[in-house]
C-alpha cells in the first residue's frame, strides 16, 4: 500500500468517526491526515510536498496540544 493510499484511508476514516462522535480533537487528526495526503499526492515534486508535510507536522503539534491533560492552576 502507498503512503498516499494510507493517508487517504485515514483521512476517510477520521471524517466518518468526527461525524459520529463531533470530538473537536478529530479534527486535528483529519487536518494531519489531509495535508499529508496532499504532500504525498505531489510526491514527484519535493519543493511542492515540503509546505504541506510541514503543515500536516503542524497539525500534529497542534493535536498533542489539544490531548494534553490540563492542570488546575494553585490559587
Amino acid at each position: 500500500m502507498s503512503p498516499l493510499a494510507f493517508f487517504i484511508a485515514a483521512t476517510v476514516v477520521t471524517l466518518i468517526q468526527w461525524l459520529r462522535l463531533r470530538d473537536s480533537r478529530l479534527l486535528a487528526l483529519l487536518a494531519m491526515f489531509l495535508l499529508l495526503a496532499i504532500g504525498h499526492f505531489h510526491d514527484d515534486d519535493w519543493y511542492a510536498a515540503r509546505p504541506w508535510h510541514l503543515l500536516g507536522g503542524m497539525a500534529g503539534l497542534a493535536l498533542l496540544y489539544m490531548l494534553s491533560p490540563r492542570h488546575p492552576r494553585p490559587s
